[in-house]
């Protein structure tokens, strides 16, 4: 066991240097321009459910919803309605402008790469079958890729985490490394982690200004949670959940 503690204490140090910047280093640095990818994934031939329009005015003062903040791990055995998770994903990593070449976010990420993917499991969504399904940013709607309960095994995968299972939904990222490696090398990773907790912040905001529970995880069985999602673990690994739902009053 010491020796584990050992090599994971270096393993975190060794993150820190290898991707830190130094004048020297920055010398040597460009892009590698010919490795870019899209900004946006899709899955064309899926079967697809197109969101409501999501509301940008009305709601609660700001001031309000932060100082309420609060992680919730009980939830009412209640389903939410597909405007609320439509809500949620736009509020999260929803398109808030559009100019001719570019559309803009509601969460800020480095060099405007968006490397980050949202994934959702819907367990108990009015208006969704129950399964995993893709959020299709540009064209803010989901699209199916595994029908079905999944409520047990990604409850299995996160550590036996009831509130991956008792919630109404579970958002799930994933990270597209070459999204943002192509520019920052090694120093993505910082970039893509800081982009996973700007969008997972203005998700839990927008959590509670609809009344809802949130709770937030990083702990899951890494290599579990890619296979249920279905992606490259080095690729395109799962770097975070959050698990959403009506929650119970007595949690307050």
């Amino acid at each position: 066991m010491g020796a584990d503690k050992e090599s994971d204490r270096k393993s975190g140090n060794r993150f820190q240097q290898e991707s830190k910047y130094s004048r020297d280093g920055m010398k040597e640095w460009s892009p590698e321009w010919g490795d870019q990818v899209s900004l946006y994934k899709s899955y064309p031939d899926a079967d697809s459910v197109v969101l409501p329009d999501p509301q940008i005015k009305g709601g609660p003062p700001v001031w309000e919803v932060i100082a309420a903040r609060r992680s919730y791990r009980d939830f009412l055995e209640e389903p939410i309605d597909l405007a609320a998770l439509s809500q949620l994903l736009w509020s999260s990593q929803g398109i808030t402008a559009r100019t001719r070449n570019f559309f803009f976010r509601s969460a800020p990420s480095a060099g405007a790469l968006y490397p980050v993917e949202t994934y959702v499991a819907c367990h108990h969504v009015e208006g969704a079958q129950m399964g995993l399904f893709h959020y299709n940013v540009p064209e803010h709607k989901l699209e199916l890729l595994v029908a079905g309960d999944i409520c047990d095994r990604l409850m299995n995968a996160g550590l036996m985490q009831p509130v991956l299972s008792e919630s109404s939904v579970v958002f799930i990222w994933t990270a597209v490394v070459k999204r943002s490696s192509w520019k920052y090398h090694q120093r993505a990773w910082r970039y893509i982690y800081l982009d996973c907790g700007h969008l997972a912040q203005n998700l839990h905001l927008a959590a509670e200004a609809l009344g809802l529970g949130c709770c937030l995880t990083g702990a899951f069985f890494d290599d579990e949670v890619n296979e249920l999602v279905g992606v490259d673990p080095v690729e395109e690994p799962v770097i975070y959940m959050c698990a959403v739902g009506p929650r119970d009053r007595f949690d307050e």
